[in-house]
């Protein structure tokens, strides 16, 4: 009987699902598994809060598949369950991270001993990495001219969900791991709620997104990053939705950055850790000390930062204009390298994609594609009175501060109760820092 697997990574959905599609047309039968340890994270290194991000998508899988899905812990495994399954095929979807396609290609050589072929459908992006050139060939590594041409490419029609009478359970007792997917009730996610999640944002945030997506009080985002992170929607799903206009266009322009950020990764994988522009790496630095303890806490004694990093702590997630201002905090104020910040968070981030992480984190350092030149130095407080004109995010994420009203929780050392809840003092002097940035950015033109 002609059988495979299915091998779900970070695509875990049924809908516009052309790998799986592919396999279940090759296929007698499709066995549908996933892999817990994430690439360049094994399962148990993750913070909890992701852990369940991941348990609550394979649990909404599971169910799409009728409890059909397995899931393995290592995808080392995958080897000797092709062969005890008999299966010729290993079908997965195409990846473009570094990461990812060192563990294909590993797999895919290690699948070959015994005969079994991995076969490679369509990725989860709307226009594949590798695909957006300039004129002569060479890949874009500025965002305005590489959306130019994105936008011009046909990214196609989203695919029908397959039949899945072919997918069959997995015999027992093939593997022991239990996932324990009831541990992750406390994190919605899953496919139909990234489409409840898309239409809720269609039908009223996309109108004023333009406006409202920066502010950290007002809850203006897609909030469709866990989804995307997941392959819980596929981006061609979304932009075949998004309606013409002003705000639906900034909102698209979101999409095509999620996308340039993986073409530069596909063009340069060694930028998922090493800096994009190799100056920056000549730069002084501080080791990390206590006050890097402090930041990974969210006890810097700044208001802006600490609840940024609360709410990544308690929920999973962080606003992306916070994530500047924290990111900004940790290389200009505390003088440590980006690479420190970029696996925090992707430690606690469920909505973690290596491209974005990676140069989201540069472009804030001041040494990735389209940079913010490192002279643009963030101050949280500033930051706070513009995103959070009215204190109502800082005090959502740090009890310390909700007894002062209004801005007043944005400053409390201005406030004479300020501290009264033992919210923690200021570890360092932002003005002071800011000088020391910009020395050290000055010795650097000078190696």
């Amino acid at each position: 009987m002609n059988s495979s697997i299915f091998w779900y990574r970070k695509d875990l959905r049924v809908a516009d699902h052309p790998a799986l599609v592919s396999a279940i047309k090759k296929s007698a039968v499709v066995y549908c598994i996933a892999t817990a340890d994430q690439i360049g994270s094994p399962f148990d290194t993750l913070s909890e809060i992701r852990q369940n991000s991941l348990r609550s998508s394979w649990r909404h899988l599971s169910d799409s598949l009728g409890g059909r899905l397995t899931v393995i812990k290592s995808p080392a495994e995958i080897v000797s369950l092709a062969q005890k399954l008999d299966v010729k095929q290993v079908f997965v979807s195409k990846v473009y991270d570094t990461h990812g396609i060192a563990e294909l290609k590993a797999i895919s050589r290690d699948l070959q001993v015994h005969g079994i072929e991995l076969v490679e459908g369509p990725g989860n992006y709307a226009i594949a990495p590798g695909s957006v050139t300039k004129p002569d060939g060479t890949p874009y590594r500025v965002y305005t001219p590489f959306y130019k041409a994105w936008n011009q490419l046909d990214q196609g029609a989203p695919v029908p969900s397959p039949d899945l009478d072919k997918v069959a359970a997995l015999p027992n007792p093939l593997t022991d791991w239990d996932p324990q997917f009831s541990k992750g009730d406390d994190v919605i996610a899953g496919e139909i709620n990234a489409i409840a999640t898309l239409e809720r944002f269609l039908a009223g945030r996309v109108e004023n997104y333009s406006e409202n997506r920066n502010r950290a009080d007002l809850g203006g985002t897609s909030h469709l990053s866990h989804a995307l992170s997941h392959g819980e929607i596929h981006p061609r799903t979304i932009l075949a939705r998004v309606p013409d206009g002003p705000d639906a266009e900034v909102f698209k322009k979101e999409i095509a950055w999620r996308e340039f950020y993986a073409d530069v990764l596909f063009q340069r994988p060694d930028s998922v850790t090493e800096y994009l522009d190799p100056k920056f790496a000549r730069m002084r630095y501080d080791e990390p000390t206590d006050k890097f303890e402090a930041w990974k806490r969210g006890e810097t004694g700044f208001p802006m930062v600490d609840a940024g990093i609360r709410q990544l702590l308690t929920t999973g997630w962080m606003h992306n204009r916070v994530r500047m201002i924290v990111a900004s905090f940790l290389v200009k104020d505390l003088h440590l390298e980006w690479q420190l910040g970029a696996d925090w968070f992707e430690q606690h981030l469920t909505d973690y994609d290596p491209a974005s992480n990676s140069h989201g984190w540069q472009w804030t350092a001041g040494c990735g594609t389209d940079a913010s030149p490192y002279y643009r130095i963030f101050n949280p407080i500033t930051q706070g009175y513009k995103f959070d004109p009215n204190g109502d995010y800082v005090r959502k994420y740090i009890p310390e501060l909700r007894h002062l009203a209004g801005s007043t929780a944005l400053e409390p050392w201005e406030h004479a109760h300020g501290y009264s809840l033992n919210y923690p003092k200021r570890i360092v002097d932002h003005a002071l820092e800011r000088i020391e940035s910009l020395a050290r950015l000055e010795e650097l033109k000078t190696l």
